[in-house]
């Protein structure tokens, strides 16, 4: 079963407080399965924020938004009268706004059918019906609500009624395995709208990293600014990120290291990312230490994209004598010597500039959205080209202008 998600871009470095949101109509559930389901949520390791509309107002409380937004996962409840819950209904719009931040939605239907969600007949369609008279001042709310409950409808959840063959028990151990999967995946990385000659690089670092070796690998990507050195490390960290026991793509390293505030922003962003928890990190050095302590028994990926000097690395990963067996480690930087400094042995990959076929069809991407233009185009295309000089950032940045 695959969660659906926006296609928007993740940020890797949002920072989740909890891993589920339990959300659920109190008076229209079974209270031992909600009971039993947040016990089992506990039991696996999951920091679980528990909510129901019992006794509540119509508006939900910026202390519950807040706790929506922190969390990586919400599990949402369906039940029989759940549309007839102005909070339900509100709080449902607010998990499916944070979609776009990178949260998971699972949906379980206790005892209703997603098809009558979809087409809110029934229970769901006397309750909008009811919602609509109630709210006629305001259709743009109810629109949302209608608009989001089809939404979540047709996701990829977990049917439970009385028909079901496999008991209770059984049933939230399903939804609970199918959640430890799906926390161990991480999110995806936005590479680039067109990844021109992403593909054949990408591979070249891929062999470099040597994924069959059981030990430590450090590899240093390195080139001139615009080359497309983060591209490469991104598009790398999506094809291997779900190897590992826990990952991290860290970036702008150089830039956010000017600072100390800055940098224990990085550390802490390190360890939320890796132990799926918050850190609170109090000084440069403390950071290090805690890093080195909590990550020392993983099997991690670590992404450290534009690193300007060795002591950038040395903040977040110390001599980096202490990675556990089978991590990998990327280095993304324009300093050739920053590599060389490094305190373990590493290997190298020089990013080189798109062939002029690449560079061509890049081009024609971002100026025309199309691999070819007219033969009007033609000269004016060589000679812009030809003074991008093979750099991908400069190459879509005179595409937009002459799009």
């Amino acid at each position: 079963m695959a969660f659906l998600t926006n296609e928007g871009a993740f940020s890797s470095t949002h920072r989740w407080n909890y891993d589920v949101f339990l959300s659920f109509r109190g008076e229209d559930t079974r209270y031992n399965f909600i009971g039993h389901l947040y016990k089992a949520l506990c039991d696996q390791g999951f920091n679980t924020f528990i909510d129901n509309d019992l006794q509540r107002g119509e508006e939900i409380s910026m202390e519950l938004l807040k706790a929506i937004e922190l969390s990586k996962i919400s599990i949402v409840v369906f039940s029989k009268n759940f549309a007839s819950s102005t909070w339900c209904l509100n709080e449902l719009v607010k998990i499916f706004e944070c979609r776009s931040i990178g949260q998971l939605v699972l949906p379980i239907f206790y005892k209703v059918s997603p098809l009558e969600i979809r087409n809110q007949d029934g229970e769901f369609g006397i309750a909008l019906a009811e919602h609509e008279e109630k709210f006629k001042d305001d259709i743009e709310k109810i629109q949302r609500w209608r608009t989001t409950l089809t939404e979540a409808a047709n996701l990829s959840g977990f049917p439970y009624n009385d028909s079901c063959i496999e008991s209770e028990f059984e049933f939230i151990q399903r939804v609970i395995k199918e959640i430890s999967s799906t926390k161990s995946n991480p999110m995806p990385l936005f590479v680039a709208k067109y990844p021109t000659g992403i593909d054949i690089r990408v591979e070249a670092v891929e062999l470099l990293l040597d994924m069959e070796l059981n030990d430590v690998c450090m590899v240093g990507i390195y080139g001139l600014g615009g080359i497309g050195k983060t591209m490469i490390s991104k598009a790398v960290y999506n094809r291997i990120a779900n190897r590992f026991e826990g990952s991290c793509f860290l970036e702008n390293v150089r830039e956010r290291s000017k600072i100390n505030g800055d940098i224990i922003q990085l550390q802490e962003t390190l360890l939320s990312n890796i132990l799926d928890r918050y850190l609170k990190v109090y000084s440069v050095f403390g950071g290090t230490n805690l890093i080195m302590e909590r990550l020392r028994s993983k099997k991690v990926l670590l992404i450290l994209d534009d690193v300007g000097e060795s002591k950038e690395v040395e903040n977040l990963l110390g001599e980096c004598n202490w990675l556990a067996t089978g991590s990998r480690v990327i280095i993304t930087t324009r300093n050739k010597h920053v590599l060389t400094t490094l305190r373990r042995d590493h290997r190298e990959y020089e990013v080189k500039k798109l062939s002029q076929g690449e560079a061509r069809e890049l081009f024609n991407q971002h100026a025309f959205r199309t691999s070819k233009y007219g033969d009007d185009y033609s000269e004016l295309a060589k000679q812009i080209i030809r003074y991008a000089d093979g750099l991908p950032l400069a190459i879509k940045i005179i595409g937009l202008r002459q799009g």
